[in-house]
């Protein structure tokens, strides 16, 4: 058993297959780092069921994975990270077959466990207004977060993506950004004017005053780039300076984005665009909202609906 670091903490050793789909999933795939961490993670529980089990690899069998599944559900794990730790079972054992590695994929029958269709946190078109207005953009820290939170809700970005941006990401002349999504996927936004004017006066007039020390778009007092962490909790200030106190984070100014867009009008594909989302399923969590929209045109306008209550009385199922 190897250790590293200066608290000496034990690791397991090296699996010379599970390094090999991990070189995999950062080349031929493209994933982050933050995808890459959470994969190896998941390959660690897995290595110490194994090496519990005084189990190689090479003889895992469909029931090693469902023990294994039933030793992670004992220990807490819930829907979620059930179906993302058969997501990594699945992906590698597939890999490990077309390597030669195995003769049969022990993964390939395993099934996820039901999700629930939790709905997004979405804040209304007046919250939203509510909250923007809430950064004093007399100062430079105010005009900063002024300028993150019409991004957040102009382009509909992860809080990840805002992190990332540069300053070259942004086209003045055409009013486009371009945002490197999960996986390094670049998608180009359109920004509506107000945001395209915020983020350009930010540039040119206000983000020199930060004294940037890296390339990133928005930085902090020490002229770094902004953390994830650090924008969570902007936006929970500004939440609640807004008279917002439901629990929101800045995935909810994403949701907000998608779910407007629809109630506007927007149809689910160009939404599904404009987030940058590879499977539309991930879009479709939205569709009740479109679905209700729809529903509510259809009662208001077609002329037999319309005319429903007045005919109500007339219609019965020709009993006496």
């Amino acid at each position: 058993m190897t250790t590293f670091g200066n608290d000496q903490r034990p690791t397991m050793p090296a699996n010379p297959w599970i390094d090999r789909y991990l070189e995999h999933l950062l080349v031929s795939k493209g994933l982050s780092e933050n995808s890459l961490t959470a994969y190896a993670t998941d390959f660690e529980s897995l290595l110490e069921f194994l090496t519990e089990k005084a189990l190689p690899m090479e003889r895992v069998t469909p029931q090693t994975l469902l023990l294994y599944l039933l030793h992670l559900r004992r220990k807490g794990l819930g829907n979620r990270s059930m179906a993302r730790h058969l997501s990594a079972l699945r992906g590698f054992f597939a890999f490990a077959l077309e390597e030669g590695w195995l003769v049969e994929n022990p993964a390939e029958l395993l099934e996820n466990p039901k999700l629930p269709r939790t709905l997004p946190e979405v804040l209304s078109r007046e919250e939203v207004e509510r909250m923007l207005e809430r950064p004093d953009t007399r100062t430079k820290l105010g005009f900063r977060d002024r300028t993150m939170l019409e991004l957040l809700y102009a382009a509909g970005l992860r809080v990840s993506e805002l992190v990332d941006l540069r300053p070259l990401d942004f086209d003045p002349q055409t009013g486009v950004l371009r945002v490197f999504g999960k996986g390094s996927k670049e998608r180009l936004v359109p920004l509506h004017d107000l945001a395209q004017r915020f983020v350009l006066a930010y540039l040119e007039s206000w983000r020199n005053s930060f004294k940037p020390l890296e390339e990133h778009m928005f930085l902090n007092r020490s002229g770094k780039g902004l953390t994830r962490q650090a924008i969570w909790k902007l936006i929970k200030r500004y939440a609640q300076e807004a008279g917002i106190f439901r629990e929101i984070s800045p995935h909810t100014m994403r949701h907000s984005f998608a779910t407007h867009l629809l109630e506007g009008g927007a149809d689910l594909r160009t939404v599904q665009i404009l987030l940058g989302h590879a499977d539309i399923s991930a879009t479709e969590i939205y569709t009740h909202l479109q679905t209700s929209r729809l529903l509510a045109v259809h009662r208001e306008h077609h002329p037999r609906s319309a005319r429903q209550s007045g005919r109500a009385a007339a219609v019965h199922d020709g009993s006496e």
